[in-house]
């Protein structure tokens, strides 16, 4: 049964792409026999072996469903009930998640500005202040991701920094990798560069925007940082029974670098997008478009009047950022295809020109 256009292309995020086929070819090989459940399959034992390779001997991981739950569970394991987290006012856990860190943990967050989508110890140093008052909630963790919200990229010098100041006042570093391998694409680096040994403690490591189907996962670098995840990954819900298949989509995207040619590819879209656009406002071709952050990763944000906008949406589903700026976001996926960016180029050039 298929209710959907499978030609239809939107912009709007990288989750709307459906699973890698190499992803959904994994899951088929894994689908025969019986597995222990619980996370005691063969698949999962490997992913821990697969991790500490790419994150360090100590590395343990928790395979979990979504986002949202890496990152509440990584928090309330990385702190006390009294403890605050110092995050960027961008961050998706201050602003896409429900109120979740809030509503499920009840731990107290607190947004410093941001540069690009990024914070430094200058920005987080706003916030760290009260240790020992008991009047205020106890910074405890900074949290930070990587790539940002606006597509930036963290270098390995930026992340050491901050994990050495957020160390020397004794808190913890976590870092939300929704789309880490789009950071690493970018980085043209391993993982361990610009986690480990940067100094992170704790990453969510994402998998959904990169080809997969509820299956993400909890990387913990300093095993002294959490205490209780596998009891806390129970009562939030977020144990898988049949962990072999969430396990197995995690590992596919480590076989072959299957996880950094589709953050690659997703990137090198993103590029060609801005770059086609580029060309257009240089030759003059069109007016009335600027961009409002680098795109060094896979998505693209740009400032043009709201009507075009609303105009370019009837064929080519996208988000606003920020409305009153007329700032919207264009996200690349897996699946993007030249053709695809293409045919959206030739619509937002069509709209401007009108």
């Amino acid at each position: 049964m298929r209710l959907h256009d499978p030609d239809w292309r939107g912009f709007a995020s990288d989750n709307y792409s459906g699973m890698h086929p190499e992803v959904l070819a994994a899951l088929e090989e894994v689908n025969s026999g019986h597995q222990i459940s619980y996370g005691e399959d063969d698949y999962t034992a490997r992913l821990t072996t697969v991790i500490r390779e790419h994150f360090g001997d100590k590395a343990e991981v928790f395979p979990v469903f979504n986002g949202t739950g890496a990152n509440v569970l990584s928090l309330t394991a990385m702190m006390p009930r009294w403890g605050a987290v110092i995050c960027s006012s961008l961050a998706h856990i201050h602003t896409d998640e429900g109120g979740a860190p809030e509503r499920v943990s009840g731990l107290k967050l607190f947004p410093v500005p941001h540069h690009q989508g990024k914070i430094t110890t200058a920005d987080i140093a706003h916030e760290a202040f009260g240790f020992g008052d008991e009047h205020r909630p106890q910074p405890a963790v900074v949290s930070i991701t990587q790539s940002s919200e606006l597509g930036t990229i963290y270098t390995p010098e930026e992340i050491r920094t901050i994990a050495e100041y957020t160390h020397e006042k004794g808190m913890l570093l976590h870092m939300d990798g929704a789309r880490l391998w789009n950071a690493a694409a970018s980085l043209g680096l391993p993982f361990r560069a610009f986690t480990t040994d940067a100094g992170v403690d704790v990453v969510s490591l994402g998998g959904t925007k990169n080809g997969l189907l509820g299956a993400e996962a909890i990387v913990v670098i300093n095993p002294d940082a959490v205490e209780g995840l596998i009891y806390l990954r129970k009562m939030s819900m977020q144990l898988s029974s049949k962990m072999r298949f969430v396990s197995a989509q995690m590992l596919a995207l480590f076989e072959g670098e299957l996880g950094l040619r589709s953050a690659t590819h997703s990137n090198s879209m993103a590029q060609r997008l801005r770059g086609a656009l580029e060309d257009q406002i240089s030759s003059g071709a069109v007016t009335g478009l600027s961009f409002s952050a680098p795109t060094e990763a896979n998505g693209v944000f740009a400032v043009l009047d709201p009507e075009v906008s609303d105009r370019i949406r009837s064929t080519f589903r996208f988000y606003d950022w920020d409305r009153s700026k007329g700032e919207v976001r264009w996200m690349c996926s897996f699946d993007t295809t030249e053709s695809d960016i293409d045919a959206f180029v030739d619509k937002i050039t069509a709209e401007l020109q009108a």
